[in-house]
């Protein structure tokens, strides 16, 4: 795997491919919870644009990263290696 392979999580933003340990959906009590510390912590990106939340990216750094992306569509790139 390229380690250089950015992923488009939507409306040109993008993270390395390699970096990301999970893709969740973010309407479950134990991701709002996750995203509340994240949010208090300093690691919440939010790359949805002002759009609703419909993935939270979950990176070995432990940042969590709100997309506006659909998480089965999210999901479907990082395995195809689809950069767009």
């Amino acid at each position: 795997m390229d380690k250089r392979r950015l992923l488009n999580i939507g409306f040109g933003n993008m993270v390395v491919a390699h970096r990301v340990v999970a893709v969740v959906h973010p309407s479950s009590a134990p991701m709002r919870r996750l995203r509340e510390e994240a949010k208090q912590d300093g690691r919440l990106i939010d790359a949805t644009q002002g759009r609703k939340t419909r993935a939270i990216i979950i990176t070995d750094s432990n940042h969590c990263i709100l997309s506006a992306v659909q998480v089965e569509t999210i999901s479907q790139r990082l395995a195809a290696g689809d950069t767009a």
